[in-house]
Protein backbone atom coordinates (compact mmCIF):
# COMPACT_ATOMS: atom_id res chain seq x y z
CA UNK A 1 0.00 0.00 0.00
CA UNK A 2 1.35 3.42 -0.99
CA UNK A 3 1.23 6.03 1.77
CA UNK A 4 2.32 9.58 0.84
CA UNK A 5 5.45 10.84 2.56
CA UNK A 6 4.42 13.67 4.86
CA UNK A 7 5.77 17.20 4.62
CA UNK A 8 7.78 17.71 7.81
CA UNK A 9 6.12 20.19 10.14
CA UNK A 10 6.38 21.30 13.76
CA UNK A 11 4.11 19.43 16.20
CA UNK A 12 1.44 21.52 17.93
CA UNK A 13 -0.64 20.46 20.94
CA UNK A 14 -4.29 21.50 20.68
CA UNK A 15 -5.86 20.47 23.96
CA UNK A 16 -5.31 16.73 24.09
CA UNK A 17 -4.75 16.38 20.33
CA UNK A 18 -1.38 16.59 18.59
CA UNK A 19 -1.30 18.25 15.16
CA UNK A 20 1.64 18.12 12.76
CA UNK A 21 5.05 16.67 13.51
CA UNK A 22 4.18 13.37 11.83
CA UNK A 23 0.98 12.86 13.85
CA UNK A 24 -2.12 11.62 11.99
CA UNK A 25 -3.93 14.11 9.77
CA UNK A 26 -6.72 15.44 12.00
CA UNK A 27 -10.36 16.04 11.10
CA UNK A 28 -11.91 19.35 12.11
CA UNK A 29 -15.38 20.83 11.89
CA UNK A 30 -17.21 23.97 12.99
CA UNK A 31 -20.58 24.68 14.55
CA UNK A 32 -23.17 26.90 12.86
CA UNK A 33 -25.10 27.66 16.03
CA UNK A 34 -25.19 30.97 17.87
CA UNK A 35 -22.48 30.36 20.46
CA UNK A 36 -24.38 32.55 22.91
CA UNK A 37 -26.92 29.71 22.98
CA UNK A 38 -24.79 27.36 25.07
CA UNK A 39 -27.29 24.51 24.97
CA UNK A 40 -27.58 24.26 21.19
CA UNK A 41 -23.86 24.89 20.69
CA UNK A 42 -22.84 22.15 23.13
CA UNK A 43 -25.30 19.76 21.49
CA UNK A 44 -23.81 20.39 18.05
CA UNK A 45 -20.23 20.17 19.30
CA UNK A 46 -21.10 16.78 20.80
CA UNK A 47 -22.75 15.65 17.56
CA UNK A 48 -19.71 16.64 15.48
CA UNK A 49 -17.29 15.00 17.90
CA UNK A 50 -19.27 11.76 17.96
CA UNK A 51 -19.24 11.78 14.16
CA UNK A 52 -15.43 11.91 14.32
CA UNK A 53 -14.38 15.57 14.52
CA UNK A 54 -11.25 15.66 16.66
CA UNK A 55 -11.39 19.40 17.27
CA UNK A 56 -14.44 21.63 16.89
CA UNK A 57 -14.43 25.36 16.20
CA UNK A 58 -17.05 27.78 17.48
CA UNK A 59 -17.70 31.40 16.59
CA UNK A 60 -16.73 33.91 19.27
CA UNK A 61 -18.03 37.16 17.83
CA UNK A 62 -19.89 38.90 20.66
CA UNK A 63 -19.63 39.46 24.39
CA UNK A 64 -22.52 37.03 24.84
CA UNK A 65 -20.74 34.35 22.84
CA UNK A 66 -17.51 34.77 24.81
CA UNK A 67 -19.41 34.68 28.09
CA UNK A 68 -21.17 31.46 27.03
CA UNK A 69 -18.00 29.45 26.32
CA UNK A 70 -17.60 28.27 29.96
CA UNK A 71 -21.21 27.01 29.97
CA UNK A 72 -20.63 25.21 26.66
CA UNK A 73 -17.63 23.47 28.21
CA UNK A 74 -19.59 22.55 31.34
CA UNK A 75 -22.42 21.07 29.28
CA UNK A 76 -19.97 19.03 27.24
CA UNK A 77 -18.36 17.74 30.42
CA UNK A 78 -21.76 16.73 31.75
CA UNK A 79 -22.38 14.80 28.50
CA UNK A 80 -19.05 13.02 28.81
CA UNK A 81 -17.67 14.75 25.71
CA UNK A 82 -13.98 15.65 25.79
CA UNK A 83 -12.98 17.55 22.64
CA UNK A 84 -10.80 20.64 22.13
CA UNK A 85 -12.87 23.75 21.41
CA UNK A 86 -11.39 26.35 19.06
CA UNK A 87 -12.40 30.01 19.20
CA UNK A 88 -12.96 31.73 15.84
CA UNK A 89 -12.18 35.46 16.15
CA UNK A 90 -12.69 38.29 13.68
CA UNK A 91 -12.59 42.09 14.17
CA UNK A 92 -12.97 42.17 17.98
CA UNK A 93 -10.96 39.21 19.25
CA UNK A 94 -8.46 41.53 20.95
CA UNK A 95 -11.29 42.92 23.05
CA UNK A 96 -13.08 39.65 23.84
CA UNK A 97 -9.99 37.69 24.84
CA UNK A 98 -8.96 40.39 27.30
CA UNK A 99 -12.45 41.03 28.68
CA UNK A 100 -13.34 37.34 29.12
CA UNK A 101 -10.24 35.57 30.51
CA UNK A 102 -12.23 32.43 31.40
CA UNK A 103 -13.17 32.07 27.75
CA UNK A 104 -9.54 32.62 26.76
CA UNK A 105 -8.41 29.91 29.19
CA UNK A 106 -11.03 27.32 28.23
CA UNK A 107 -10.50 27.53 24.48
CA UNK A 108 -7.88 25.07 23.24
CA UNK A 109 -6.78 27.27 20.35
CA UNK A 110 -7.49 30.70 18.86
CA UNK A 111 -8.14 31.27 15.18
CA UNK A 112 -6.94 34.71 14.03
CA UNK A 113 -7.53 36.16 10.54
CA UNK A 114 -4.78 38.74 9.82
CA UNK A 115 -7.09 40.55 7.41
CA UNK A 116 -9.72 41.15 10.09
CA UNK A 117 -7.77 42.46 13.09
CA UNK A 118 -7.79 46.15 12.16
CA UNK A 119 -6.03 48.55 9.80
CA UNK A 120 -2.86 50.61 9.99
CA UNK A 121 -1.40 50.97 13.46
CA UNK A 122 -4.44 49.26 14.98
CA UNK A 123 -3.69 46.11 12.96
CA UNK A 124 -0.36 45.51 14.66
CA UNK A 125 -1.64 46.54 18.09
CA UNK A 126 -4.72 44.29 17.95
CA UNK A 127 -2.74 41.37 16.55
CA UNK A 128 -0.16 41.70 19.33
CA UNK A 129 -2.93 41.76 21.96
CA UNK A 130 -4.39 38.49 20.69
CA UNK A 131 -1.02 36.82 20.42
CA UNK A 132 -0.09 37.97 23.92
CA UNK A 133 -3.32 36.41 25.22
CA UNK A 134 -2.27 33.14 23.59
CA UNK A 135 1.14 33.43 25.27
CA UNK A 136 -0.38 34.24 28.65
CA UNK A 137 -2.79 31.31 28.50
CA UNK A 138 -0.31 28.98 26.72
CA UNK A 139 -2.61 28.42 23.76
CA UNK A 140 -1.75 27.71 20.12
CA UNK A 141 -2.97 29.99 17.37
CA UNK A 142 -4.09 29.25 13.84
CA UNK A 143 -3.22 32.19 11.65
CA UNK A 144 -5.88 31.72 9.01
CA UNK A 145 -5.67 33.79 5.85
CA UNK A 146 -8.85 33.82 3.75
CA UNK A 147 -9.04 34.99 0.15
CA UNK A 148 -12.28 36.83 0.88
CA UNK A 149 -10.79 38.84 3.72
CA UNK A 150 -7.18 39.30 2.69
CA UNK A 151 -5.16 42.19 4.14
CA UNK A 152 -5.81 44.85 1.48
CA UNK A 153 -2.82 47.00 2.43
CA UNK A 154 -0.45 44.10 1.83
CA UNK A 155 -2.20 43.18 -1.42
CA UNK A 156 -2.03 46.77 -2.72
CA UNK A 157 1.69 47.00 -1.90
CA UNK A 158 2.42 43.80 -3.81
CA UNK A 159 0.26 44.88 -6.74
CA UNK A 160 2.14 48.19 -6.99
CA UNK A 161 5.52 46.44 -6.82
CA UNK A 162 4.43 43.97 -9.46
CA UNK A 163 3.22 46.74 -11.78
CA UNK A 164 6.70 48.28 -11.71
CA UNK A 165 8.46 44.99 -12.47
CA UNK A 166 10.11 44.53 -15.87
CA UNK A 167 8.12 41.31 -16.34
CA UNK A 168 4.95 41.61 -14.22
CA UNK A 169 3.08 38.53 -13.08
CA UNK A 170 -0.62 38.10 -13.69
CA UNK A 171 -2.91 39.52 -11.03
CA UNK A 172 -4.02 36.17 -9.66
CA UNK A 173 -0.43 35.05 -9.07
CA UNK A 174 0.16 38.24 -7.07
CA UNK A 175 -3.03 37.64 -5.11
CA UNK A 176 -1.94 34.12 -4.15
CA UNK A 177 1.51 35.41 -3.21
CA UNK A 178 -0.16 38.00 -0.99
CA UNK A 179 -2.00 35.20 0.83
CA UNK A 180 1.24 33.30 1.43
CA UNK A 181 3.10 36.41 2.54
CA UNK A 182 0.27 37.41 4.87
CA UNK A 183 0.48 34.04 6.62
CA UNK A 184 4.27 34.02 6.83
CA UNK A 185 4.60 37.65 7.92
CA UNK A 186 1.96 37.17 10.58
CA UNK A 187 3.55 33.99 11.90
CA UNK A 188 6.93 35.73 11.97
CA UNK A 189 5.40 38.64 13.89
CA UNK A 190 3.79 36.24 16.35
CA UNK A 191 7.16 34.61 17.03
CA UNK A 192 8.76 38.01 17.54
CA UNK A 193 6.08 38.82 20.12
CA UNK A 194 7.01 35.60 21.91
CA UNK A 195 4.63 32.89 20.68
CA UNK A 196 6.64 29.65 20.33
CA UNK A 197 6.85 28.05 16.90
CA UNK A 198 5.21 24.92 18.25
CA UNK A 199 2.09 26.95 19.03
CA UNK A 200 1.47 28.14 15.45
CA UNK A 201 -0.65 26.59 12.71
CA UNK A 202 -1.13 28.26 9.31
CA UNK A 203 -3.87 28.16 6.71
CA UNK A 204 -4.50 29.95 3.40
CA UNK A 205 -8.05 29.11 2.36
CA UNK A 206 -9.64 29.91 -0.98
CA UNK A 207 -12.67 28.56 -2.85
CA UNK A 208 -11.15 27.39 -6.16
CA UNK A 209 -9.40 24.02 -6.25
CA UNK A 210 -6.43 24.86 -8.47
CA UNK A 211 -5.71 28.05 -6.52
CA UNK A 212 -5.93 26.14 -3.25
CA UNK A 213 -3.33 23.69 -4.53
CA UNK A 214 -1.00 26.47 -5.71
CA UNK A 215 -1.12 28.47 -2.50
CA UNK A 216 -0.52 25.48 -0.22
CA UNK A 217 2.30 24.16 -2.35
CA UNK A 218 3.97 27.55 -2.04
CA UNK A 219 3.32 27.66 1.70
CA UNK A 220 4.71 24.15 2.24
CA UNK A 221 7.86 25.02 0.27
CA UNK A 222 8.56 28.04 2.44
CA UNK A 223 7.85 26.97 6.02
CA UNK A 224 7.60 24.05 8.42
CA UNK A 225 4.56 25.26 10.37
CA UNK A 226 1.72 22.77 10.77
CA UNK A 227 -0.84 23.39 8.01
CA UNK A 228 -4.64 23.32 8.12
CA UNK A 229 -6.27 22.54 4.75
CA UNK A 230 -9.68 23.35 3.38
CA UNK A 231 -11.59 25.27 0.77
CA UNK A 232 -13.10 28.44 2.22
CA UNK A 233 -16.56 27.57 0.97
CA UNK A 234 -16.86 24.25 -0.85
CA UNK A 235 -20.57 24.62 -1.60
CA UNK A 236 -23.61 22.37 -1.39
CA UNK A 237 -24.20 18.71 -2.12
CA UNK A 238 -22.13 16.89 -4.72
CA UNK A 239 -20.38 20.09 -5.84
CA UNK A 240 -19.03 20.72 -2.35
CA UNK A 241 -18.03 17.10 -1.82
CA UNK A 242 -16.29 16.75 -5.19
CA UNK A 243 -14.48 20.09 -4.92
CA UNK A 244 -13.23 19.26 -1.43
CA UNK A 245 -12.12 15.78 -2.42
CA UNK A 246 -10.34 17.07 -5.53
CA UNK A 247 -8.41 19.82 -3.76
CA UNK A 248 -7.57 18.04 -0.54
CA UNK A 249 -6.61 14.78 -2.26
CA UNK A 250 -4.01 16.49 -4.45
CA UNK A 251 -2.35 18.14 -1.46
CA UNK A 252 -2.61 15.15 0.86
CA UNK A 253 -1.12 12.92 -1.85
CA UNK A 254 1.86 15.29 -1.90
CA UNK A 255 2.20 14.95 1.87
CA UNK A 256 0.89 18.47 2.54
CA UNK A 257 -1.59 19.04 5.36
CA UNK A 258 -1.78 18.22 9.06
CA UNK A 259 -5.45 18.91 9.70
CA UNK A 260 -8.41 19.24 7.33
CA UNK A 261 -11.94 20.59 7.22
CA UNK A 262 -14.55 20.03 4.54
CA UNK A 263 -16.65 23.21 4.57
CA UNK A 264 -19.98 22.01 3.18
CA UNK A 265 -23.14 24.10 3.04
CA UNK A 266 -25.72 21.83 4.70
CA UNK A 267 -29.26 21.44 3.47
CA UNK A 268 -31.70 23.36 5.68
CA UNK A 269 -32.26 21.38 8.85
CA UNK A 270 -29.76 18.65 7.93
CA UNK A 271 -26.91 17.42 10.10
CA UNK A 272 -23.66 19.34 10.13
CA UNK A 273 -21.87 16.02 10.63
CA UNK A 274 -21.85 15.22 6.91
CA UNK A 275 -18.71 17.32 6.48
CA UNK A 276 -16.96 15.19 9.10
CA UNK A 277 -17.87 11.97 7.31
CA UNK A 278 -16.67 13.36 3.97
CA UNK A 279 -13.34 14.42 5.50
CA UNK A 280 -12.89 10.96 6.99
CA UNK A 281 -13.71 9.30 3.67
CA UNK A 282 -11.15 11.43 1.84
CA UNK A 283 -8.45 10.32 4.28
CA UNK A 284 -9.57 6.70 4.16
CA UNK A 285 -9.82 6.61 0.38
CA UNK A 286 -6.19 7.75 0.20
CA UNK A 287 -5.15 5.05 2.71
CA UNK A 288 -3.98 7.78 5.09
CA UNK A 289 -6.21 6.91 8.06
CA UNK A 290 -8.83 4.21 8.70
CA UNK A 291 -12.16 5.15 10.25
CA UNK A 292 -14.81 2.65 9.13
CA UNK A 293 -14.91 -0.68 7.31
CA UNK A 294 -15.28 -0.09 3.58
CA UNK A 295 -17.77 -1.72 1.24
CA UNK A 296 -16.89 -2.47 -2.38
CA UNK A 297 -20.28 -2.62 -4.06
CA UNK A 298 -21.24 -3.54 -7.60
CA UNK A 299 -22.51 -0.52 -9.63
CA UNK A 300 -24.96 -2.70 -11.55
CA UNK A 301 -25.46 -3.36 -15.26
CA UNK A 302 -27.74 -5.36 -17.57
CA UNK A 303 -26.65 -8.54 -15.81
CA UNK A 304 -28.01 -7.28 -12.48
CA UNK A 305 -31.65 -6.57 -13.23
CA UNK A 306 -32.53 -7.47 -9.63
CA UNK A 307 -32.06 -4.72 -7.04
CA UNK A 308 -31.11 -7.20 -4.33
CA UNK A 309 -27.38 -6.43 -4.51
CA UNK A 310 -28.23 -2.77 -3.86
CA UNK A 311 -30.41 -3.64 -0.89
CA UNK A 312 -27.78 -5.92 0.60
CA UNK A 313 -25.04 -3.32 0.06
CA UNK A 314 -27.08 -0.82 2.04
CA UNK A 315 -27.75 -3.34 4.80
CA UNK A 316 -24.06 -4.17 5.06
CA UNK A 317 -23.10 -0.48 5.14
CA UNK A 318 -25.59 0.25 7.93
CA UNK A 319 -24.46 -2.84 9.85
CA UNK A 320 -20.78 -1.87 9.70
CA UNK A 321 -21.51 1.72 10.74
CA UNK A 322 -23.67 0.61 13.66
CA UNK A 323 -21.20 -2.00 14.89
CA UNK A 324 -17.98 0.03 14.61
CA UNK A 325 -18.47 2.00 17.86
CA UNK A 326 -18.55 -1.31 19.76
CA UNK A 327 -15.82 -2.94 17.69
CA UNK A 328 -13.60 0.07 18.30
CA UNK A 329 -13.38 -0.90 21.97
CA UNK A 330 -12.14 -4.45 21.44
CA UNK A 331 -11.41 -4.76 17.70
CA UNK A 332 -10.34 -1.32 16.45
CA UNK A 333 -8.49 -3.00 13.59
CA UNK A 334 -11.93 -3.60 12.05
CA UNK A 335 -11.68 -0.02 10.73
CA UNK A 336 -9.57 -1.42 7.88
CA UNK A 337 -11.96 -4.21 7.02
CA UNK A 338 -12.84 -4.47 3.30
CA UNK A 339 -16.20 -6.06 2.46
CA UNK A 340 -17.35 -6.80 -1.11
CA UNK A 341 -20.99 -7.09 -2.18
CA UNK A 342 -21.04 -7.96 -5.88
CA UNK A 343 -23.92 -8.52 -8.27
CA UNK A 344 -22.93 -11.17 -10.83
CA UNK A 345 -20.30 -13.68 -11.87
CA UNK A 346 -18.26 -11.33 -14.10
CA UNK A 347 -16.37 -9.51 -11.32
CA UNK A 348 -18.13 -10.95 -8.29
CA UNK A 349 -15.76 -13.80 -7.34
CA UNK A 350 -12.62 -11.77 -8.14
CA UNK A 351 -13.63 -8.72 -6.10
CA UNK A 352 -14.91 -10.93 -3.27
CA UNK A 353 -11.59 -12.76 -3.12
CA UNK A 354 -9.71 -9.45 -3.07
CA UNK A 355 -11.72 -8.25 -0.05
CA UNK A 356 -11.31 -9.59 3.46
CA UNK A 357 -14.82 -10.97 3.23
CA UNK A 358 -17.07 -10.81 0.18
CA UNK A 359 -20.18 -12.23 -1.38
CA UNK A 360 -20.92 -12.74 -5.08
CA UNK A 361 -24.65 -12.54 -5.66
CA UNK A 362 -26.26 -14.21 -8.69
CA UNK A 363 -26.91 -12.05 -11.75
CA UNK A 364 -29.73 -12.46 -14.25
CA UNK A 365 -30.05 -16.06 -15.36
CA UNK A 366 -27.46 -17.36 -12.88
CA UNK A 367 -28.05 -20.06 -10.29
CA UNK A 368 -29.70 -18.45 -7.22
CA UNK A 369 -26.79 -19.16 -4.94
CA UNK A 370 -24.14 -16.78 -3.54
CA UNK A 371 -20.59 -17.93 -2.77
CA UNK A 372 -18.86 -16.22 0.17
CA UNK A 373 -15.10 -15.68 0.29
CA UNK A 374 -12.88 -14.92 3.27
CA UNK A 375 -9.23 -13.96 2.80
CA UNK A 376 -9.38 -15.11 -0.80
CA UNK A 377 -10.85 -18.53 -0.11
CA UNK A 378 -14.40 -19.72 -0.71
CA UNK A 379 -15.87 -20.68 2.68
CA UNK A 380 -19.55 -21.32 1.98
CA UNK A 381 -22.51 -20.67 -0.29
CA UNK A 382 -25.57 -18.77 0.92
CA UNK A 383 -29.10 -18.80 -0.46
CA UNK A 384 -32.70 -18.38 0.56
CA UNK A 385 -34.60 -15.81 2.63
CA UNK A 386 -31.97 -15.63 5.41
CA UNK A 387 -29.08 -14.81 3.06
CA UNK A 388 -28.61 -11.23 4.34
CA UNK A 389 -28.79 -12.28 7.98
CA UNK A 390 -26.36 -15.13 7.38
CA UNK A 391 -23.86 -12.87 5.63
CA UNK A 392 -23.96 -10.27 8.41
CA UNK A 393 -23.33 -13.04 10.93
CA UNK A 394 -20.30 -14.14 8.95
CA UNK A 395 -18.96 -10.56 9.02
CA UNK A 396 -19.45 -10.45 12.79
CA UNK A 397 -17.65 -13.75 13.20
CA UNK A 398 -14.81 -12.60 10.93
CA UNK A 399 -14.25 -9.49 13.04
CA UNK A 400 -14.33 -11.54 16.24
CA UNK A 401 -11.46 -13.70 14.90
CA UNK A 402 -9.28 -10.78 13.79
CA UNK A 403 -5.98 -10.60 15.72
CA UNK A 404 -4.86 -7.22 17.05
CA UNK A 405 -2.40 -6.68 14.20
CA UNK A 406 -4.75 -7.98 11.53
CA UNK A 407 -4.39 -6.84 7.92
CA UNK A 408 -1.48 -4.60 8.75
CA UNK A 409 -3.78 -2.28 10.64
CA UNK A 410 -2.59 0.57 12.84
CA UNK A 411 -6.15 1.57 13.72
CA UNK A 412 -5.65 0.47 17.29
CA UNK A 413 -3.44 3.46 17.94
CA UNK A 414 -4.85 5.92 20.43
CA UNK A 415 -4.87 8.66 17.77
CA UNK A 416 -7.73 6.99 15.90
CA UNK A 417 -10.99 8.75 16.87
Amino acid sequence: MFVPKRHQTVAVRVGGVMVGGGNPVRVQSMTNTDTANAESTAAQVAELHRAGSEVVRVTVNTREAAAAVPEVQTRLHDMGVDVPIIGDFHYNGHLLLRKYPECAQILAKYRINPGNVGKGANHDKNFETMVQCAIDHQKPVRIGVNAGSLDQELLNDLMETNAKASVPQDGQAVFLEAMVQSALRSSGAAEEIGLPREQIILSCKISKVQELVRVYQALADRCDYALHLGLTEAGMGSKGIVSSAAGLAILLQQGIGDTIRVSLTPEPGSSRAQEVRVAQQILQSLDIRPFLPQVTACPGCGRTTSSYFQVLSQEVEKFLTSRMPEWKKEKPQAAKLQVAVMGCIVNGPGESKAAHIGISLPGTGESPRAPVYEDGEKVCTLEGPTLAKDFLERIEAYVARMPQDAIGCDAARSDTP
